[in-house]
C-alpha cells in the first residue's frame, strides 16, 4: 500500500493492535542481521583490496649447513669382534676418543707379535741385499782386474808378435839370398838346408806369436763374460731381494695401521645418539656402523622441499619465515607481519636436481637481522617453511588459488638483482 497522503493513521492507530499490520512489519531481528550482513561485505569488499604477500610453501626438517656437522655413522674399517664399549649412548666424546675397541678375527693376523716377524723378514732380507751388493762390487773390481790384465797380456804378446816379424823378415831376407846362391852354386846344399830351416823355424814361431796374441784376447774375454753374467745375476738377485723388502715394508705399513683400527674412535667433537652393536663379542664385517655421533652443530639450518614448479621463482637471499615442530606459533602467511611464533631465515642453497619426486630442496640459514633461533633445536627436528614472494592483492591470491596458478613474480629479491647487475658489468667490454 503506498503512503501518498499527509494524514497519517499509524500515529492514531497502534500497530500492535492490528494482525495484517504486525504481519506486514519487518522484524527487529531481522533488520539487525541485514545490518550485519552488510557490514561484513564491505569489510569483505575491502579485505580484497588489501595487500597480500605470496608465499611457497614447503615442510622439512633441521639440518646443519656444513656437511661435517651433520649426523654421522662411525664405522669399522676392519672385521672384528667387539671386546669393550668405552662410551654410552647421550655421552659427550672429543675428537680421538676411543669409542670401541674390537679383537681380529681373521686368523691370518693372529699372531700378536706379527708386526715383529715382519721387522725380522725385512732385516734378513735388507741383510741379505747387503750380501748382494758386496758381492757385486768384488764381480766388479774383479771385471775391472781382468780388463787390466788382458791389456797387459795382449801388449806383452803384440811385443812378442812384433819381435816374431823381425826375426822372420830377416830370415826370409837371408833365405832369398842364399837360395840366389845357391841355385849360382856358390854355396853347398847343406848350407843352403840350415838357412831354410832356420827361416821355416821363424816362420812357425811368428805364426804360433799370432795365435797366442788371439789366444790370450779369447782366453780373457770368456773370463770377464763369465763375470759379467755372473754379476748380472747377483744384480737381478739384489732387485728382487729389493722388491721384497719393499713388499714387506709396503706388509708391516698395513699391518700397524690394521692394528689401529682396533681402537674405533670419535672423528670429531658430539654426543653418541645411538649404538648400532650393542653386544660384547658381536662380530663385525668391514663398513657396518657400530654407533652414531652428533657433532656439536653451530651452522644451524633448515632442508625445505619445496615443489618443483616452484623453484623458478626461488633466487637466494629470500626471505623465509619457519615454524619449528614443538614451538607455539600462529602463521598468516600473507601477513608475515602479524604472525607469532614463526623465525625468519634466508634461501642460501637451492639444489640443482631433485631430492623426491617433483620436489627440490632447499637450504636455509638464520636471518640474523631477525629473532634468534632457539637454543634447544635438535637436528632432525620437523619445520614448515614459507618463502615470502611479493605483495598482491586478496582478490587476485584469491583467484590464483582456485585456478591452480603459480604464485607471481614481479620483482627481484635485492641479493639476486645486485648479482645480476655485477654479472653484466663483467660481460661489458672496459673502454680504454
Amino acid at each position: 500500500m503506498l503512503n501518498f497522503s499527509r494524514q497519517r493513521i499509524d500515529k492514531m492507530i497502534t500497530q500492535d493492535k492490528l494482525y495484517s499490520l504486525r504481519a506486514l512489519k519487518t522484524p527487529h531481528a531481522g533488520r539487525i542481521l541485514a545490518k550485519w550482513l552488510f557490514g561484513i561485505i564491505c569489510i569483505f569488499i575491502v579485505i580484497l583490496f588489501l595487500p597480500w604477500q605470496q608465499n611457497i610453501r614447503g615442510t622439512g626438517k633441521v639440518t646443519a649447513l656444513n656437511p661435517m656437522n651433520r649426523p654421522q655413522n662411525i664405522q669399522s674399517v676392519i672385521a672384528g669382534q667387539i671386546q669393550k664399549w668405552h662410551v654410552w649412548e647421550g655421552q659427550y666424546v672429543e675428537k680421538g676418543d676411543t669409542i670401541i675397541t674390537i679383537s681380529e678375527v681373521k686368523e691370518k693376523y693372529f699372531d700378536p707379535k706379527l708386526l715383529v716377524r715382519l721387522q725380522e723378514q725385512i732385516d734378513a732380507k735388507q741383510g741379505s741385499i747387503v750380501s748382494k751388493e758386496e758381492k757385486a762390487e768384488a764381480l766388479k773390481r774383479q771385471i775391472k782386474a781382468l780388463r787390466s790384465a788382458m791389456q797387459n797380456k795382449i801388449d806383452q804378446s803384440k811385443a812378442k808378435l812384433e819381435a816374431e816379424k823381425v826375426r822372420f823378415q830377416n830370415a826370409e831376407n837371408q833365405f832369398q839370398r842364399n837360395k840366389k846362391l845357391f841355385d849360382a852354386g856358390n854355396i853347398p846344399l847343406t848350407k843352403f838346408q840350415d838357412i831354410e830351416y832356420k827361416y821355416q823355424g821363424s816362420q812357425a814361431d811368428y805364426l804360433n806369436a799370432q795365435i797366442e796374441l788371439d789366444r790370450v784376447g779369447a782366453e780373457y774375454l770368456d773370463k770377464i763374460s763369465k763375470a759379467e753374467s755372473e754379476l748380472s745375476n747377483t744384480q737381478a738377485e739384489l732387485f728382487d731381494g729389493q722388491g721384497d723388502v719393499a713388499k714387506l715394508k709396503n706388509e708391516f705399513a698395513n699391518m700397524r695401521i690394521r692394528s689401529d683400527q682396533y681402537q674405533i674412535l670419535a672423528p670429531q667433537n658430539g654426543f653418541v645418539v645411538k649404538a648400532m652393536r650393542a653386544g660384547l663379542g658381536e662380530t663385525i664385517k668391514e663398513g657396518d656402523v657400530v654407533c652414531t655421533v652428533m657433532p656439536e652443530a653451530s651452522d644451524m639450518a633448515v632442508e625445505l622441499y619445496v615443489k618443483a614448479m616452484d623453484v623458478p621463482l626461488l633466487s637466494k637471499g629470500r626471505h623465509v619465515r619457519i615454524e619449528f615442530d614443538g614451538w607455539p606459533a600462529l602463521q598468516f602467511s600473507g601477513w608475515p607481519s602479524v604472525s607469532v611464533g614463526t623465525f625468519g631465515g634466508k634461501v642460501e642453497v637451492i639444489d640443482y636436481v631433485n631430492t623426491k619426486p617433483g620436489e627440490f630442496r632447499v637450504l636455509v640459514i638464520p636471518d640474523v637481522s631477525e629473532q634468534r633461533w632457539p637454543q634447544q633445536l635438535r637436528i632432525g627436528s620437523g619445520i614448515k617453511g614459507w618463502v615470502m614472494l611479493d605483495d598482491v592483492p586478496v582478490w587476485y591470491e584469491l583467484w590464483r588459488q582456485l585456478n591452480g596458478f603459480p604464485p607471481s613474480l614481479y620483482d627481484e629479491p635485492l641479493d639476486a638483482t645486485l648479482e645480476k647487475n655485477k654479472a653484466t658489468k663483467q660481460e661489458q667490454p672496459s673502454e680504454e
